[in-house]
């Protein structure tokens, strides 16, 4: 009895200890950036701040405002610093129970998906912000002052951020999708036509509605796509019969 629950206590512990060096990196991550709350703030309003008529500014509507929106975002940016040891934590609990050959597999694709997760964020923050900001300043009713809110701002960049976060993981998708056998690479490109269709109603989604920001966001979507089916090629799963794997692979 204590053999089989053995094992599965000793995985508890494990998992316990990789949450717990996970929350202490966050931990030691904001308190380095506690102390520029503020100017990572400025930082993440730069796109706004720059499309804003002459003297216009940012408000605070709440009384705590001022003080709680800069700490919020700055335990979120010590968050996305942190994925890179939070995911090494991730990877060092599962991969004691993966074969040889599924961990030359998955770690690729554990680690590039946080690199494509920040690339997707800096081109929200660099081409994305820029145009929507002025768009929207733009479209301003005449005699209409804007003046944005910063808890508000915050909860807007944070929801584009997150969403083309997600919209730059489709090679990870794309090759996951090849990998557990549910389509090849063949049959998932003769679905290229569905593809485009459907990144230019997803860039018609998240960006402002114009074709010019649509269009940024949907041709890098499809050039994802591309990108994840050309690497999809190398992860097409092999039957084990033929593939010759063993269970004494695992170590």
């Amino acid at each position: 009895m204590n053999q089989v629950h053995q094992p599965l206590f000793s995985h508890l512990v494990e998992l316990r200890r990789c949450i717990l060096r996970a929350f202490v990196a966050i931990l030691l991550v904001f308190l380095i950036l506690v102390y520029f709350a503020n100017d990572i703030y400025t930082l993440l309003a730069e796109p706004l701040l720059r499309q804003l008529p002459e003297g216009g500014t940012m408000i605070a509507t709440g009384v705590a405002t001022p003080f709680l929106t800069p700490m919020k975002l700055t335990l979120i940016v010590s968050f996305f610093l942190a994925i890179p040891y939070i995911l090494y934590q991730v990877w060092a609990f599962i991969a004691a129970g993966l074969y040889k050959n599924e961990k030359r597999l998955i770690a690729p694709l554990v680690f590039s998906s946080a690199l494509l997760f920040y690339a997707g964020a800096a081109f929200a923050y660099f081409v994305v912000f820029p145009l929507a900001f002025g768009f929207f300043t733009k479209m301003a009713p005449t005699g209409v002052t804007i003046a944005t809110d910063i808890a508000s701002y915050l909860d807007f960049v944070l929801g584009l951020f997150i969403a083309f976060g997600i919209a730059f993981e489709i090679p990870i998708v794309t090759i996951i999708i090849c990998w557990t056998g549910m389509m090849t690479p063949k049959a998932l490109a003769s679905k290229r036509p569905y593809v485009i269709v459907i990144v230019f109603v997803v860039g018609m989604l998240l960006t402002p509605p114009d074709i010019i920001s649509q269009t940024l966001l949907a041709i890098p979507m499809w050039l994802l796509f591309e990108v994840g089916l050309f690497f999809a090629r190398f992860y097409v799963r092999i039957p084990k019969e033929e593939s010759g794997v063993q269970l004494n692979d695992r170590y």
